[in-house]
């Protein structure tokens, strides 16, 4: 292993100057610096200490070197060797406690994704624009990686300066696999920060921060199922179903029979202390299910003020999103059965998934079980939080 020596980062700040302040972190790509992506601070909520960092590897434009290498040893190497210099100015600056938002463009979202791929737990979220994550360079990227971790995700259809390949790769990791609540654009243009992404971006980062300051950080949970065997969840067999990207969050292939939405339906229904209705946050004709009264944590609702636990999408859909305690989330997420809603952890639920309607009767008894769990989630019941 070649090892590299780093000068002490060149940093460029705006904002507050409160060392306790949420810390906005801003990496460039392609032929920029540090004060090029400064410039879209102005762009983003009041309110948090900004830092725009330098990269420290000249050969093609800083981070970008990262963007489009292949597989190969020397740019795990080098990855690794970069990260690691990046986190020792990053703990300083930014010691436990205080969260960290990082925002990428095009190299620098190659960057920005293996820090938060590396370690997850470290950041508060992060927006990957109009770049790829760093594939095949040493981080892992395995289901549910970044259960609970809300992720932003802009893309150019027509961007011809990133791989489509790569692009679309990252695309359909983040948004399903991943376990990221994943905000997604797609832009109808190249390679370039759109107004109308920078105008969604700053609202997004506004609401995860303000989310985090009031309901405090994650706190791991165990993964132990209520009613099922050993406490465990099965995988579920064959691929994920088709999903929506955008809201409102739709299945849209793999639909569950109506008899058994019917049946799970019936049988969530009759759940102890359950009442139902058109639910308070979905679609019309989505049918939710309420406690009450509500003892549950506020993580424990999709609607906390009418105590909704969970709703069963319309019959063409068949899904259900329900509120779980993070662990069993990501669990549900690694195993094939769920989904993250797009706006866990930022205006929702931090544990709300979509869970894929059941397509036989075997996997409607795991399916109410898991709906069962968030049912004991919201009463109260000491689950795996």
């Amino acid at each position: 292993m070649t090892t590299q020596t780093f000068a002490p980062p060149t940093v460029a700040t705006y904002g507050s100057n409160d060392p306790g302040a949420p810390l906005v972190v801003l990496l460039h790509g392609r032929g920029s610096n540090e004060k090029d992506i400064l410039g879209l601070a102005p762009h983003l909520p009041t309110g948090p200490s900004y830092a725009a960092v330098r990269a420290p590897i000249a050969e093609g434009g800083g981070f970008a070197w990262f963007a489009n290498r292949g597989i190969g040893r020397p740019v795990a190497e080098s990855l690794a060797q970069t990260m690691a210099w990046f986190r020792t100015w990053l703990d300083d600056v930014a010691p436990a406690g205080r969260p960290v938002v990082l925002a990428g463009f095009s190299g620098g979202a190659a960057f920005a994704g293996g820090l938060l791929l590396q370690d997850p737990e470290r950041f508060a979220g992060a927006a990957i624009l109009y770049g790829t994550l760093p594939f095949d360079a040493g981080v892992p990227v395995s289901p549910a990686r970044l259960a609970c971790v809300p992720v932003f995700v802009a893309q150019g259809d027509q961007d011809s300066v990133i791989p489509r390949e790569l692009l679309d790769r990252t695309w359909t990791y983040l948004l399903s696999d991943s376990g990221a609540p994943a905000y997604a654009r797609r832009d109808p243009g190249g390679h370039g920060l759109t107004a109308e992404t920078a105008a969604e971006l700053g609202p997004w980062i506004a609401e995860r921060l303000d989310f985090l300051s009031r309901r405090g950080p994650l706190t791991p949970g165990r993964t132990s199922w209520a009613g099922l065997p050993d406490g465990a969840l099965p995988r579920r067999a064959g691929d994920r179903p088709e999903v929506s990207w955008t809201i409102p969050q739709e299945q849209r292939s793999d639909n569950s029979p109506r008899d058994l939405q019917d049946e799970l339906f019936e049988r969530v229904s009759q759940l102890p202390g359950v009442s139902t209705g058109q639910s308070a946050i979905s679609v019309p004709g989505a049918r939710g299910f309420s406690v009450d009264p509500a003892r549950g944590p506020l993580d424990a609702y999709l609607v906390p003020r009418v105590g909704e636990f969970a709703h069963l999408h319309p019959g063409h859909d068949g899904s259900l999103h329900i509120a779980l305690p993070p662990a069993l989330a990501g669990d549900a997420i690694e195993k094939g059965w769920a989904v993250a809603h797009p706006l866990a952890g930022i205006r929702l639920s931090r544990g709300m998934v979509m869970v894929y309607g059941p397509r036989d009767r075997g996997e409607l008894e795991i399916v109410a079980a898991v709906v069962e769990n968030s049912h004991g989630y919201a009463r109260g019941a000491p689950v795996a939080r």
